[in-house]
């Protein structure tokens, strides 16, 4: 989850040298760093089952979750470093350098969205994404409403499907798995819950 700050121009040098010694997170795009904001409970609660969920379908298999946007995501035709909420990785993860900090290969990406977020994942970060040869399935997740949006890479296109009801299942085809929104959504209450 991101929030859009002052700009503060650096080079992806300066930017990883502060970075990793910050202890706050914060994101790196076209020269600009972007703090990342707070979570709120939802999207802690989202963020948690939905990894919990793959980890334990991808336990035995050639894919990793990792989760909690500690793992830094390098796009390297861009030059920019995001922090997804989620990432998957199958095969042998590739880093950026010796620190092992920097996911060059994902497979599948999720962000949870929020008010202050959504338009950013939705549109720079996506456009970011879709530069990484690897990636195979992005998926933004709503912590508003019940509503994902899956975006599938078949070349030269991503094509989004939308899901909007708890008994829909996202296919995900890339990693050999289902996520049910069930699970996804199990411990928010919306505000049409009351």
């Amino acid at each position: 989850m991101a929030a859009m700050a002052a700009p503060t121009y650096l080079t992806p040098e300066a930017y990883l040298e502060l970075e990793r010694k910050a202890t706050r997170k914060s994101e790196y795009v076209n020269g600009e760093i972007i703090a990342m904001a707070g979570a709120s409970f939802a999207h802690n609660f989202i963020t948690l089952d939905t990894a919990t969920h793959l980890n334990n379908e991808l336990m035995d298999g050639n894919c990793q979750v990792a989760a909690t946007g500690d793992l830094r995501v390098k796009v390297s035709r861009t030059g920019s470093y995001f922090y997804p909420d989620i990432v998957v990785v199958c095969g042998e993860p590739r880093a950026a350098d010796n620190t092992f900090d920097m996911l060059l290969n994902p497979t599948l990406i999720v962000e949870v969205l929020s008010s202050s977020t959504e338009t950013y994942d939705r549109e720079e970060k996506f456009t970011h994404y879709r530069q990484i040869d690897t990636l195979q399935e992005y998926i933004l997740i709503s912590q508003e409403n019940v509503q994902v949006v899956q975006y599938r890479r078949q070349e030269p296109e991503w094509i989004p499907t939308e899901f909007r009801a708890l008994v829909d299942v996202v296919p995900l085809v890339s990693i050999g798995c289902e996520l049910p929104l069930q699970h996804i959504y199990r411990r928010v209450k919306f505000d049409s819950d009351h």
